[in-house]
């Protein structure tokens, strides 16, 4: 009987385990530490981030209901939300309520839009004027206005619409079309900015009723708000919201370049044109409804990454609870700075959004450096 040494079966079954043993991959497998465990606070921290922005929301609503002409306390403009019966249900109901609406509205969409124009041009500074959507939808507006009468924000909302949309169109081809970078996206975009706004300035300015109709659309305004300016808007909004919200994956995506997005199952044209589309809804249905405002595109997105980072999942939903904040806090402002009359909003956002901006810009420097 052959003796356990020289059994060829022992030796098959304990040479592979003393060649695995003495492998280099073995033994640096070994060595290496363990992973450690994924950061489990930033959801939380973003979760929380959303919630204070929605007590926020809720805050600057009710004292947008509260303040105006007609000082009211939270109590009596609650009551004048709810009861019919209310001396002041005709102040809260006819005219703060819709204002208030609308400035929610339009805070949602020229927040979020800036969002996504900031990620998928890749440029800090973007905002929903880059493109020249704006200037566009308000070169619309201003040619229905001085040469067409038109004069309600359900006409005003067509014709921004199409002024968006044409622009969108303009500097897509301008840029390149499907090779469109974002770079000549954004060059394209401010040269028709500056020559749609100076045609603005002479529309109004050969039509004196339409410069009185529209001198302080062209600021920024919530004033005119009415029941039906917010039902007409609505519409426009909501479907912009919910193009943007759908891209929010693939733009997290184009965030590390082309080439990779297209690794990862992205589609950057696809992606792009989505995000052009989406823009021109929310800017279009904005601008009708309250003439072209401007920083809270462009201001809001950098202080929400503070909490959320850049993801666009998180950046999205904070951006649509925190613009309508910084819009309906300037709104307030401006009627307790201007009374017994009002600032109109745009003065108040450009008064409140430099100032906070610069601070921004500044602070990003001192951390860097």
């Amino acid at each position: 009987m052959l003796s356990t040494e020289a059994d060829p079966r022992h030796t098959t079954k304990e040479l592979p385990l003393t060649v695995i043993e003495s492998s280099p991959s073995a033994k640096a497998a070994a060595a290496t530490p363990p992973a450690p465990p994924a950061r489990r606070g930033r959801p939380a921290a973003r979760l929380a981030g959303l919630l204070v922005a929605a007590l926020l929301l809720v805050t600057v609503c009710a004292v947008s209901l509260a303040v105006g002409a007609k000082q009211l306390t939270l109590a009596e403009a609650w009551g004048g939300l709810v009861d019919p019966d209310s001396p002041a249900h005709a102040v809260v109901r006819e005219m703060r309520l819709p204002r208030t609406l609308l400035g929610l509205l339009a805070g949602a969409a020229l927040g979020v839009a800036g969002a996504i124009m900031q990620a998928v041009t890749r440029n800090p500074l973007a905002d929903p004027g880059l493109l020249g959507i704006n200037a566009g939808a308000s070169a619309a507006v201003a040619t229905a206005s001085a040469f067409l009468g038109v004069t309600t924000v359900g006409g005003y909302v067509w014709f921004a619409l199409a002024g968006a949309a044409a622009v969108t169109a303009c500097v897509y081809a301008v840029g390149g079309g499907r090779a469109a970078t974002p770079a000549r996206l954004a060059l394209a975009g401010a040269a028709l900015n500056a020559a749609l706004y100076s045609y603005v300035s002479a529309a109004m300015l050969l039509d004196a009723a339409s410069l009185e109709r529209m001198r302080f659309w062209t600021v920024g305004s919530l004033a005119a708000a009415e029941p039906g300016t917010v039902v007409r808007v609505l519409p426009f909004v909501a479907v912009g919201l919910v193009i943007a919200l759908a891209v929010a994956r693939p733009l997290n995506a184009l965030a590390l370049g082309d080439d990779q997005a297209r690794a990862l199952g992205a589609r950057p044209a696809a992606t792009r044109a989505t995000v052009i589309v989406a823009v021109t809804l929310l800017c279009g249905a904005a601008t009708a409804a309250c003439g072209p405002l401007v920083f809270v595109g462009l201001l809001v997105p950098h202080l929400v990454r503070a909490v959320t980072g850049p993801d666009m999942r998180w950046l999205l939903p904070a951006c649509a609870l925190l613009s309508p904040v910084l819009l309906l806090a300037a709104d307030v402002a401006g009627r307790v700075l201007g009374r017994p009359g009002e600032l109109q909003v745009g003065i108040m956002t450009a008064v409140l959004g430099g100032p906070l901006f610069l601070h921004l810009v500044t602070r990003t420097r001192a951390v860097r450096s």
